[in-house]
């Protein structure tokens, strides 16, 4: 126990530290409010649940670099831990507690703190030797994506203030445990076997000084607390306080539909509640900039910046912007413009982020306030919005020529307007229009036609799904393009919609619920792999060759689309070579977010020439892909990465009708 000087000091240290740190916690929540928006009252108990299961089991942090997660869950769970080490550390500070001494679950109590104690030392001297010896690519920024100059010593300071802290309140708590045994001198204590092995270290000191022992650690461990508390808020070890909170208020929708819409924004206030939490939420681990294609390419964007950025602002500026003051523009501060248009929204950064952040969303809504105020990053872009608003079509082609491609098919396409069908085939701007999709257009068609499916099509009626016009930040065009899908819909009498565009798909199964409509849409992968297994498709030529897959963004990471596609390839008798970058952690190939509309810097990698460079390594000749985006984007990669002849990219439609061993009967245009 303490003295009672010790504890009428530590009393009062107790108030001023906690009043210091109030007032902090005050300011930053003051700052968070900011945001607009409501906390989501909806599933409470669920999200709850969920997100006690997913900082437990450390889900989102095993998805990458496994070795790391395992040593921040001897930090996760000892620090848990200790929330009941430190009360009850505090209570024998102030009262006696011989009856809990005395009880059964002491020892079990000692035994658990003893070992997590060691565990949360060695996981932190792990992060220190990491972090400031080895120093890994992963905590390395480009220059020009850290806007604020004082970031980067920033953060090796705050990892140093928090590393030392928690080795020396961990450290003094467990060292004054083993004073308590050396005091004690009944030997070493079964249930404390780590701290009992340093114990016998100080068994010849004198009694003074291991009374002087227990004080002192006693001190350092929750003295530590105390002194730490008015640093917290500013510190990055907020995110213990602020990251389950922001995983338990994340959205519960699909996750390819878009939060919110309307207006852009400009200024941190002017964003959504939790985009300012996100900041405070980010643990500063870099892993969605790991993962971000346009960074992986050298482009100036990194997702984690433009978080860390937004926190160190707020630190430096935390009392006027919690008072109501307006903060610069983001991208004067926080991610420039450059890498606002740079982003593909290929969700990789949100998928990945432990701690629930949603940067992409951020840089959508940026995308829109720079629009509303005429700035266009390419003309390219310019163009083709027009061409969307007049034509309906990102090729700027006439709406009647929609359905054109269909002409040199052997059979008719019934027009879904003026009949009913079986199923409804909305097929997208690139594939009835680019020449090179088009052909992958007609074997899906001639599959159809084969396995006796009743489809048709919207001819002149269907206009662009508006799914990438709304990520670039055309709101109001996306909803323009919508509305007109939605009356076409609803005209025609279908059982089922197909799409052999993911962009599609997302934008019919996820965004048009915006507009109160739930269609059932499948890709064609399902649809055929269907087929196959209902026995309406049989093979005839099984392919008998080795091929990679890629997985497209929309259709793996959004909308979990993943085992069809491989199931198709196994029925058709094709062996599949995963690429290292597969399924949900796929890599995007540079065409979504409207990136296929504009330019690229030259001399500059592309995304899709890294994927293409990544597939040749496998080792295979063909490379399968399920996106007419991806086709044209690979197909060009192949070319400006030098790889011609030695990978050839198909549509996985182009594999199956050569398995089925479709007659290709071609037909004159009338």
């Amino acid at each position: 126990m303490l003295t009672i000087p010790e504890r009428v000091l530590f009393v009062l240290f107790a108030i001023v530290c906690l009043t210091l740190a109030g007032v902090r916690f005050r300011r930053v929540f003051a700052a968070i409010r900011r945001g607009h928006g409501e906390v989501p009252r909806d599933r409470l108990l669920q999200r709850i649940l969920v997100t006690v299961v997913q900082v437990l089991l450390h889900w989102t942090l095993l998805r990458t670099r496994r070795l790391v997660a395992l040593f921040h869950a001897f930090i996760l769970f000892a620090f848990t831990f200790y929330f009941l080490v430190n009360i009850l550390d505090l209570l024998e500070g102030f009262i006696r507690l011989p009856t809990l001494h005395r009880s059964a679950l002491w020892g079990v109590y000692n035994l658990v703190a003893d070992i997590l104690s060691v565990l949360a030392l060695i996981g932190m001297v792990f992060f220190l030797v990491r972090r400031f010896i080895f120093k890994p690519k992963s905590f390395t920024f480009n220059p020009e994506v850290m806007l604020l100059p004082e970031v980067p010593g920033g953060i090796r300071r705050d990892s140093a203030i928090v590393g030392g802290f928690i080795l020396l309140h961990v450290g003094s708590r467990w060292l004054g445990q083993a004073f308590k045994i050396a005091l004690e001198g009944h030997g070493p204590d079964p249930w404390q076997p780590l701290a009992s092995g340093v114990a016998s270290l100080f068994s010849q000191l004198p009694e003074w000084a291991l009374v002087g022992g227990v004080h002192l650690t006693w001190w350092l461990a929750l003295g530590l607390i105390l002194l730490f508390l008015p640093y917290f808020p500013r510190s990055k070890h907020i995110h213990l306080f602020f990251a389950p909170i922001n995983l338990a208020m994340g959205s519960f929708g699909p996750s390819g539909r878009l939060v919110g819409g309307g207006n852009g924004v400009a200024r941190l206030e002017e964003l959504p509640w939790q985009g300012i939490l996100d900041a405070y939420a980010c643990i500063m681990c870099n892993r969605c900039q790991d993962v971000c294609p346009a960074h992986t390419v050298g482009k100036g964007l990194s997702p984690a910046a433009l978080e860390i950025n937004k926190r160190y602002y707020l630190n430096a500026h935390l009392w006027e912007f919690g008072h109501g003051s307006a903060s610069p523009p983001l991208w004067e501060y926080a991610i420039s413009k450059e890498a606002i248009w740079a982003c593909t929204t290929c969700a990789a950064c949100v998928r990945i982020c432990p701690v629930g952040n949603a940067p992409m969303l951020d840089i959508i809504s940026l995308r829109r306030r720079l629009l509303e105020e005429g700035e266009v990053p390419d003309p390219n872009l310019q163009d083709v919005l027009v061409k969307l608003g007049k034509y309906g079509n990102s090729f700027g082609k006439p709406e009647r020529q929609r359905g054109q491609w269909v002409k040199g098919l052997p059979f008719p396409v019934k027009d879904a307007r003026k009949e009913p069908v079986e199923v409804l085939w909305f097929v997208g701007d690139f594939a009835s229009f680019d020449p090179r999709v088009q052909e992958i257009s007609k074997a899906v068609a001639r599959i159809l036609h084969h396995a006796g499916v009743d489809f048709g099509i919207l001819y002149e009626g269907e206009r662009n799904s508006g799914n990438d016009v709304r990520r670039v930040g055309e709101e109001g065009l996306f909803e323009i393009l919508a509305e007109r899908n939605i009356r076409a819909l609803d005209q025609a009498r279908y059982r089922v919609i197909l799409t052999t565009d993911p962009h599609s798909l997302n934008a019919l199964r996820n965004e048009y619920r915006k507009f109160g409509r739930q269609y059932p849409v499948v890709h064609y992968t399902e649809f055929l792999t269907r087929l196959f297994e209902e026995g309406r498709l049989r093979v005839r030529k099984p392919l008998g060759r080795r091929v990679t897959y890629h997985d497209p963004c929309y259709l793996a990471r959004y909308n979990r689309i993943i085992e069809a596609p491989r199931r198709l390839l196994a029925a058709v008798g094709a062996e599949v070579v995963e690429m290292p970058r597969n399924r949900e952690n796929t890599f995007c190939c540079g065409a979504g977010g409207g990136r296929i509309w504009m330019g690229e810097e030259p001399g500059k990698e592309r995304p899709s020439e890294n994927r293409i460079r990544e597939a040749v390594a496998l080792g295979v000749d063909t490379f399968v892909v399920a996106c007419p985006k991806d086709y044209v984007m690979f197909t060009d990669a192949v070319k400006t990465s030098g790889n011609e002849g030695r990978i050839v990219v198909r549509d996985i439609a182009e594999l199956v009708e050569e398995a089925l061993g479709i007659p290709v009967e071609v037909v004159s245009p009338a």
